[in-house]
């Protein structure tokens, strides 16, 4: 697990070795401080030496500012390396949920993905650099306990009485908290899924008056938080007490112990001062460990949590083959089966079908027949768990997958734009693809009139998730920005489902006249969709349960005989209305 993290130090590695060399340096003269004042004390105060007085103070005044230097340039350190750290830890997460599959998404779901690169990571970030400053404190409890025995080790001895209890009280309470905060982080994601639900839905929640029941919500989610980070601060706010026993139990038999010799001639003042001085530095070091405990106990959930999320291993990956080309667009289920880890039901079964390169197929169904599930599995996005799914003559998972996808575009059922100009949006197709054959794509997808009708034409900027166009138009940008990939496969999932029926219309014309060779798979509610479609599948229950053209259905399907005379009647009556 740590090794895991460590990769992500990378550049940063010299400023991560610096920082404790230089805290260690910084301890080094702190302990020789109080060496220096039991000199100054015996040999200078006592004795009245003027010259030593000052010989020593020099020297007292350059450690302390050598130190200083020292403490300096290690909190620089640290502060570059942990943030470095936390940058390069970032990206590192970052690149593996791009690399991950439907299916690895599904297991951890979006909320639990952005805690974890944010809340979680800023905590390994404090843990970071605390843990390359954490070196102040050993490097300061082995000296000072070295000077102490150097001085008196009978004294010294008072010490070694006091870190066991000391050791036994943290690990006792980091027992207790860490169960405590690997719950609370479960807690954020809890409360990042309301709030995230909340905005995306804040239509839906002003228009049936459901504010009160979204602030309860986040409210229950916010004090589950509050409940658990209160439980692990009452258990972790026993640290100080114990660590405030410890050292002052410690001063007080070393001067009660200590004024005993110095009354039997035994030990001196300036002794007697450093050893207290020493008791100081142990104790305060014992206390910057027990805070270094506290965080890596707070942040051992996060370590665990962010190592999860790295080491989860990519359902989908390159074919063993590695093919770098799709020969055609033709497309054949052999037997195939499919179930979604999570729900562990078969979604579907026995899916045997051929589609022809240049085809137009139509697939209808009711919600839950697996549409959706049987094209994902095209370009896989899911991998099926029997039988086999072939594109271009090949089995998908023999392709690289950039080279399945590329010549596979997707319509997803829902349609996501992102942040940018139109221009930006639809080069998502293709990059490259000049201002000419952006207005031809949107001509097909009849995007391209609203488009001009806006003050900034094709520079239009879109809002995130595009909240400034409709859904209609929403989904013919979305379109066209497939079919500027010109694709071998284009699949449409039920992605014309808020356009009217003529534009409807008039996107299927376009497909037919400018794009007969590319194999066009059409999800759709609509009979009228697909009902000029070469076949059309019929899916029902995760079953194909009836295929052929639109006459032939209505000869021999009682479905889809039945859902085309229930629209028809819709739209009867509709136009008599």
């Amino acid at each position: 697990m740590i090794r895991k993290l460590a990769g992500s130090v990378r550049q940063y590695k010299k400023d991560t070795l610096l920082a404790p060399a230089f805290v260690t340096m910084e301890a080094v003269m702190e302990v020789v401080i109080p060496l220096l004042m039991a000199v100054l004390i015996d040999q200078g105060i006592e004795a009245g030496d003027m010259r030593t007085i000052l010989k020593v103070g020099a020297a007292l005044a350059a450690a302390t500012l050598i130190s200083l230097a020292f403490g300096f340039l290690a909190g620089r350190s640290a502060a570059k390396a942990s943030a470095g750290f936390a940058a390069n830890l970032r990206q590192d997460m970052f690149h593996k949920v791009q690399g991950y599959s439907f299916g690895n998404i599904d297991k951890f779901s979006s909320a639990s993905i952005v805690t974890r690169l944010t809340t979680d990571v800023t905590n390994l970030q404090n843990a970071f650099q605390m843990m390359t400053r954490s070196v102040r404190a050993p490097a300061m409890l082995v000296f000072s306990l070295i000077m102490s025995f150097y001085l008196n080790p009978g004294l010294s001895l008072v010490f070694l009485v006091a870190i066991p209890v000391l050791g036994a009280g943290l690990l006792f309470i980091a027992s207790k908290a860490h169960p405590v905060f690997e719950r609370m982080f479960k807690r954020y994601d809890r409360l990042n899924v309301v709030v995230q639900e909340n905005l995306r839905g804040i239509r839906a929640v002003k228009a049936f008056v459901r504010e009160e029941h979204e602030t309860e919500k986040f409210t229950a989610a916010s004090e589950d938080i509050r409940h658990d980070s209160a439980l692990a601060e009452k258990i972790l706010a026993f640290n100080a007490p114990l660590m405030q026993f410890c050292m002052y139990a410690c001063i007080l038999l070393i001067s009660w112990f200590g004024a005993k010799l110095i009354f039997k001639g035994s030990m001196t003042t300036g002794q007697l001062m450093s050893l207290l001085s020493y008791a100081s530095q142990i104790l305060m070091s014992l206390m910057m460990l027990s805070m270094f405990f506290v965080m890596i106990t707070m942040s051992r959930a996060s370590i665990e949590r962010i190592t999860e999320l790295l080491e989860e291993e990519n359902e989908i990956s390159d074919g063993e083959k590695g093919l770098a080309a799709v020969a055609d667009g033709s497309v054949r289920f052999e037997n195939v089966e499919f179930r979604y880890q999570k729900e562990g039901r078969v979604c579907l079964s026995e899916i045997n079908l051929e589609i022809a390169s240049g085809q137009t197929v139509g697939i209808l169904g009711g919600t839950g027949a697996g549409k959706s599930s049987l094209v994902q599995l095209i370009p896989r996005l899911y991998d099926c768990t029997g039988g086999r799914v072939l594109v271009g003559g090949a089995d998908v998972r023999d392709y690289t997958l950039r080279a399945l996808r590329e010549e596979v575009a997707m319509v997803l059922q829902k349609n996501e734009l992102f942040s940018g100009t139109i221009k930006e949006n639809l080069r998502w197709g293709n990059e490259n693809a000049t201002d000419e054959e952006l207005a031809h794509v949107c001509e097909l997808a009849q995007a391209d009139g609203f488009i001009r009708q806006f003050p900034e034409g094709y520079d239009t900027y879109i809002e995130q998730g595009g909240s400034n166009v409709s859904g209609g138009q929403k989904q013919r940008l979305c379109i066209a920005r497939a079919l500027l990939k010109k694709p071998k496969i284009l699949i449409l999932d039920d992605s014309t489902s808020a356009v009217d029926t003529r534009t409807d219309a008039l996107i299927r014309q376009a497909f037919r006249e400018e794009i007969p060779g590319t194999t066009k798979i059409i999800i759709a509610q609509r009979v009228a969709s697909v009902q000029d479609a070469d076949q059309i599948i019929v899916l029902d229950g995760g079953k194909i349960a009836d295929a052929g053209t639109h006459e032939e259905l209505m000869e021999k399907s009682a479905i889809y005989r039945e859902v085309y005379e229930s629209q028809q009647k819709g739209e009867d009556d509709h136009g008599a209305a």
